[in-house]
């Protein structure tokens, strides 16, 4: 198997893996939740944090690896930037939501933890920029943002 091929299929279920498990901890985040529940967010959120490992080694890779499209295609156009910027705030603004897991996910599996509401909000900025990026993507397949001066 071509090793581009590969490479953009491991990015492309990397993305529906980052998709879902968010989707999922936004769907099963509430006001009070017992240890359990925190428990089983703090798996999915794994599951979120490998998932955005893996979609950063195949896209560095694609985009630094001399695989497909020259890497200058990338570096040079302003939106693909802008995606690695939403990319770079979803990953920073994930540090607080999954301390909140690893930190409450221990203890007595009944004991209700209150979830503060920044944690709602931080899932909720996540979703937003994630759902950008599809957006910037198509832009790039079309050529949109690259730079024609030389």
């Amino acid at each position: 198997m071509n090793s581009e091929i590969l490479l953009r299929y491991i990015h492309f279920i990397s993305i529906f893996a980052i998709v879902g498990s968010l989707v999922s901890e936004h769907l099963l985040l509430k006001k009070e939740m017992t240890r359990l529940e925190i428990s089983r967010l703090a798996r999915i959120d794994a599951m979120y944090g490998i998932a955005a490992l893996s979609l950063l080694a195949a896209g560095l890779t694609l985009w630094l690896g001399s695989i497909g499209k020259p890497a200058i295609v990338y570096t040079k156009n302003w939106i693909f930037h802008t995606k690695l910027t939403c990319f770079i705030l979803i990953g920073l603004l994930s540090i607080c939501p999954t301390m909140f897991f690893i930190t409450n996910r221990k203890g007595n599996p009944d004991e209700i933890i209150k979830t503060p509401p920044l944690i709602f909000w931080m899932l909720r900025i996540e979703l937003v920029l994630l759902f950008i990026i599809p957006l910037l993507a198509g832009l790039m397949a079309k050529g949109v943002g690259l730079s024609t001066a030389n």
